[in-house]
């Protein structure tokens, strides 16, 4: 293994490559292994290796390895997991001892590939690297031809593009049968009468991609079709559903023929073992929402309020510590009015808390629940976070809930953005993952603007629907920490 990433960033495309985000190398290198939610999933689909296959690891915008690793799956085994659980155990990583023994030089800047690259590259790797390689087998007699004889390439090179049409015809055959699959399968089981008018992004996003068998992925770009739109416009010319424009520039399905023999003689395909198996195991770890509690900490100017019950300057305690130990101040004071037991008269302490200047010697009692209310807005807001099976995690100001928007980017087109997802235990790198998959859209990760270690992620189009599912129906988040639900798209509304 000696000098691995030196070797790959002279020859990056040596080994199969998984993408990360820039923030998942420091894990990497205090020895933590690549787990699937923070794999990227580029436009033209993940490599396929199999189980124990040795892969790179690149960051994004950058072909140059950072890191080498053992595949723990089959790259089909990784879509039909939703991209859940560990992808690679690293064996070695830029910065660590073995990049240490070398010349300490950082990775150079490669672009990543177009869509569409050529295989001129592979017909540019070094006889001379056979030495440094000798444990980075290249798989495969016709990758062996290519090294060894780059001549031989050369003179197939028309019949590989040849190969290569008729390949890609298939390809996009068998993504046309994938799609109709999904689309009956989809109207037979899951979209009911009740569920009209149904948008259509609805129908791919939330129906037809988990209607999809394991170990594919569905993916209309790659299909003749290319557009969601034209797909159904054939299906409507087939009358088996109709669809219409409800709001400018949104589609619905307005109604589906459940009698149509398409529909009536398609059989739903059974699940696999192995796909059964992997679904038992994801339930395994499932995300479960943290437990909240908001909490207040006690600032200076309040310190002798709560002085004889214990507590110091900066503790936290519920509300309903608060208004326990507010309650027997006044009782063990005697300053529970004699005439009207609703009332609390001031004491200097009480004074000194919750008045304003202009209030002091004026106001002489509140009622119980204005000094109460009084008392907690004067105090610091906390909030305490709970993950299931940890140590419970105390921090200091409000609580902020993830925030959901849509702003506008070039040429108007619209963009959502959420935040905060952090907070709640939710991986920024994970949501985007199944949104692009999800909702059939880019998906970007950057730094959150003016935050500190936070990440947002951005989603082509107005995608808050699918959030929301996600979030409230997938995640069970309580809706009340989550803001910016009530932008999304409605039928029949502009």
């Amino acid at each position: 293994m000696t000098f691995q990433v030196y070797t790959l960033w002279s020859h990056p495309d040596l080994l199969p490559a998984f993408t990360t985000w820039p923030l998942v190398l420091d894990k990497l290198v205090r020895g933590a292994d690549l787990m699937l939610p923070g794999v990227v999933v580029p436009p033209t689909g993940l490599p396929q290796v199999q189980q124990g296959d040795l892969c790179a690891i690149t960051l994004v915008g950058n072909r140059a390895p950072v890191a080498i690793g053992v595949a723990a799956m089959s790259t089909a085994q990784m879509l039909s997991s939703g991209l859940k659980g560990k992808g690679f155990s690293v064996l070695h990583t830029y910065q660590d001892h073995l990049w240490k023994s070398g010349d300490k030089s950082s990775p150079p800047a490669i672009a990543p590939l177009a869509v569409n690259p050529t295989d001129s590259n592979e017909e540019k790797v070094d006889l001379g690297l056979q030495g440094n390689l000798s444990c980075l087998t290249l798989e495969g007699e016709e990758e062996n031809r290519k090294v060894h004889h780059p001549e031989a390439s050369e003179d197939t090179s028309s019949g590989a593009q040849s190969q290569d049409s008729l390949d890609g015809k298939l390809l996009q055959e068998q993504m046309d049968e994938l799609l109709h699959q999904c689309f009956l399968h989809a109207l037979k089981s899951r979209v009911k009468r009740a569920d009209l008018p149904l948008l259509t992004s609805t129908l791919l996003g939330s129906h037809m991609f988990s209607c999809c068998p394991e170990g594919q992925q569905l993916d209309i770009k790659k299909s003749s079709y290319k557009k969601l739109s034209k797909f159904l416009q054939q299906m409507q010319q087939e009358q088996i559903v109709q669809v219409r424009e409800l709001s400018k520039g949104v589609e619905s399905i307005v109604a589906v023929d459940w009698r149509h023999p398409r529909i009536t003689s398609f059989v739903i395909p059974e699940p696999s073992l192995t796909s059964q198996n992997v679904q038992e195991g994801s339930r395994e770890q499932p995300y479960h929402p943290p437990d909240i509690k908001s909490l207040y900490c006690i600032p200076a100017s309040m310190t002798q309020l709560f002085q004889e019950s214990g507590h110091k300057r900066g503790s936290t305690l519920e509300g309903s510590e608060v208004r326990r130990i507010i309650i027997d101040y006044a009782k063990k004071n005697n300053l529970v009015d004699a005439d009207n037991r609703n009332v609390v008269k001031l004491d200097p302490i009480l004074c000194d808390c919750i008045l304003e200047k202009n209030e002091q010697h004026v106001v002489m009692k509140l009622p119980w629940d204005c000094l109460l209310t009084r008392c907690l807005q004067n105090m610091q807001p906390a909030y305490q976070v709970t993950f299931p099976g940890q140590e419970p995690i105390l921090k200091k100001g409000k609580l902020c809930p993830i925030d959901i928007t849509l702003a506008k980017k070039a040429h108007n087109k619209k963009v959502t953005l959420v935040r905060n997802l952090e907070t709640y235990g939710l991986d920024p790198c994970s949501v985007a993952a199944t949104l692009q998959l999800r909702c059939q859209a880019s998906t970007i990760v950057f730094p959150a603007p003016g935050a500190k270690d936070s990440l947002q992620v951005q989603i082509q189009g107005n995608q808050i629907h699918h959030l929301g599912q996600l979030l409230l129906e997938e995640y069970r988040l309580p809706g009340k920490y989550i803001q910016g639900l009530e932008k999304a798209p409605k039928p029949g509304k502009k």
